[in-house]
């Protein structure tokens, strides 16, 4: 490649970065134009560490065979199976070294020195280079620290100096594409994680002023867990944050799949909304997270019984009313969430369920909404709820439900 090609191949890169192309689309940009412009590649494979709960990183992985990449998230590299991976990688070597690029011929000796590159020499590789971009430490997300890359060919010659070379000046200039591309994905799973879905995404959107909310209709979702206090008070504290994670997971779950929003985790409680232009279809969304989430606590509790560990069930308080749903706070911390006396009434009634021994209640409003045939709501009679202004005829559900 001579300087014209890679000028133009990092300008390429930079305006990808620039206008927000997406990382597998920058991989397999580049990887095609390298090759079109006579850069002998075969394969390539390129990771980034991320910010998420799960994940660690993701890598993407390109062949010349397959012409695209795919990607692949990757979970912890410091314990288990892919710690030892990551141990005998040429990666791991450069970054305990300092050294920013490590070049092997690939023959016997190579792949006993770098185990991960064995089956890259039984499919016909001949020349490897591992590059890494470090960040700044003022540029570092967590533990996204570097930018990785490896490049492949099978050419029998293996690759010229110049064309390395010509590898370690694109390296910037791609890393830093791509490392965009991973921040605006760490932006989105961080707002979606801690705001839920779509508050995130209104977030992301631009709606961040102080002040600025709608108005809108939405099934309410009130739950906690039965005998929490107790549990939390007769258990080590190291198994309290497990429980409310399996229960969170049991019933968080079930909301995403009946397109429900979860807003707030508050203790063992979670506030969730089901929004909808229809009210019946927002109802029978969340009819139907309630008995999927019902059948994960159950199995849940079998799975907890069977280990010998502590196990509940959940309460829960259907609504249907107007809220105003968007960012409340100070001008240094706001929080995007919904306010109004649906909201106050949707906890209430979650809270009745313990006075009459009922897993779940739902209000005369929400009954009315659902305009479900059979009806499989039996009224519990009227019950003054603390802060509520008159007094609520509330339902529970039919145990053949």
């Amino acid at each position: 490649m001579n300087d014209a090609a890679i000028a133009e191949l990092a300008a390429w890169a930079a305006e990808g970065g620039l206008v927000g192309r997406t990382d597998i689309a920058l991989v397999d940009g580049f990887c095609e134009r390298a090759l079109a412009l006579g850069l002998p590649l075969a394969r390539a494979l390129l990771l980034i560490d991320t910010l998420h709960p799960v994940y660690e990183g993701r890598a993407f992985r390109w062949e010349r065979r397959e012409g695209k990449a795919t990607p692949v998230d990757y979970g912890s590299s410091s314990e288990g199976e892919g710690a030892a991976r990551w141990r005998s990688s040429p990666f791991y070597r450069l970054v305990n070294s300092g050294e920013t690029m490590l070049r092997r011929r690939l023959n016997d000796e190579s792949v006993a020195e770098f185990p991960p590159l064995a089956e890259a020499y039984a499919a016909g590789i001949t020349d490897y280079v591992a590059i890494v971009n470090p960040f700044a430490a003022d540029g570092a997300i967590g533990e996204m620290d570097c930018f990785y890359s490896s490049w492949m060919t099978d050419r029998p010659s293996g690759f010229a100096d110049d064309e390395i070379a010509a590898l370690e000046r694109l390296m910037p200039f791609l890393g830093l594409a791509i490392k965009s591309a991973s921040l605006g994905r760490i932006a989105r799973t961080l707002v979606e994680t801690y705001l839920g879905r779509d508050a995130g995404q209104r977030v992301l959107s631009g709606r961040i002023a102080r002040g600025v909310a709608d108005r809108i209709e939405t099934v309410l979702w009130f739950s906690d867990l039965r005998n929490y206090t107790r549990i939390s008070d007769a258990s080590p504290p190291e198994l309290v944050i497990p429980l409310l994670n399996d229960y969170a997971d049991a019933i968080i779950s079930a909301i995403h799949d009946n397109r429900g929003d979860v807003l707030k985790l508050i203790g063992d409680g979670v506030l969730a909304i089901f929004p909808a232009a229809e009210p019946r279809h927002a109802c029978a969304a969340a009819l139907e997270a309630a008995r999927l989430a019902q059948k994960s606590v159950r199995a849940l509790n079998a799975s907890r019984s069977s280990q010998g560990l502590p196990a509940t069930d959940m309460y829960l308080g259907l609504h249907i009313g107007e809220v105003y749903y968007g960012n409340i706070g100070s001008r240094e911390r706001l929080d995007f969430t919904v306010i109004g006396p649906a909201v106050n009434e949707v906890n209430r009634i979650a809270a009745m369920c313990r006075s009459v021994d009922q897993p779940v209640l739902v209000s005369a409003a929400f009954a009315a909404s659902a305009a479900v045939e059979p009806s499989p709501f039996v009224s519990v009679g009227r019950y003054a709820l603390r802060g509520v202004a008159r007094p609520q005829e509330l339902f529970t559900l039919d145990e053949l439900w």
